[in-house]
């Protein structure tokens, strides 16, 4: 019934479950969680995505690199290995990738450069693009623009609906996380509430970011459930609605060419 778009598989806490992320994806389908799209953060991290996906059917990856990595890293993420990493057809996206002003200003040529090569990528390989942005809303949305990505995902999403209904205005789909849950967040219920039922996606963005009641806890898949209710809510649907309208929103998003 429900898709985690955003989960770092290779950084969850299964210390609940004796080491085992089998354990811990069998606990999400029993919360009806029915497809994880684990997320890279380091070009490397692919290397353990493909090997846990070649061991479940309900699980893709993306490959590419976090703005928030040093500039060697992202030198390393040209177009052209980028759309090698991502022929398997267990790659489901590129990314995350796009701009992050918060944590560092160090590198914000490259940050630029880096995000403009996995669009360059995703268009390739017609596979969407996993966009993250922190206090530089403005720039991503300017790179979106320049780059004409039309398939996209912009995760996390915390950011007001000027930006939100530019992104969705290039195509892109946003993905909410247990932010939208928490008590202090309905400014971000009230641009929720404006965008589009076909082009929400939700997320865990596990470890992190835990929704309410666990808010303050460490994240993982099983908990995407409350993210549904939490824009249930919003939107005046059911958790199963949200559940159904998201899964098919993902699946329209897969298979967009």
């Amino acid at each position: 019934m429900f898709v985690d778009t955003h989960c770092h598989l290779t950084m969850l806490d299964l210390s609940p479950y004796d080491g085992s992320l089998d354990q811990a994806l069998a606990q999400a389908r029993l919360a009806g969680v029915l497809r994880f799209m684990g997320i890279s953060v380091d070009l490397d991290d692919h290397i353990k995505l493909a090997e846990i996906a070649s061991r479940h059917d309900d699980v893709g990856y993306s490959v590419g690199v976090h703005p928030c990595e040093d500039d060697h890293i992202m030198a390393r993420a040209t177009t052209d290995y980028l759309v090698e990493l991502a022929q398997s057809e267990k790659v489901w996206a590129l990314g995350e990738t796009g701009l992050d002003y918060y944590h560092s200003t160090d590198f914000i040529a490259e940050q630029k450069q880096c995000f403009a090569r996995h669009i360059q990528a995703s268009k390739i390989v017609k596979k969407p693009v996993v966009v993250h942005t922190r206090s530089a809303k403005h720039d991503t949305v300017d790179i979106i623009r320049a780059e004409q990505s039309t398939h996209g995902i912009l995760h996390c999403f915390t950011e007001d609906w000027e930006t939100a209904k530019a992104v969705l205005d290039c195509g892109y789909y946003i993905s909410f996380s247990g932010i939208v849950s928490f008590k202090n967040a309905q400014a971000l219920r009230d641009v929720a509430k404006q965008v589009p039922l076909d082009r929400v996606l939700i997320e865990t963005d596990s470890p992190y970011l835990a929704p309410m009641p666990y808010r303050g806890k460490t994240n993982e898949p099983k908990y995407v459930p409350y993210v549904a209710k939490a824009l249930g809510d919003v939107y005046q649907k059911s958790v199963e609605e949200i559940g159904m309208i998201t899964t098919q929103n993902f699946e329209n998003l897969l298979h967009l060419k």
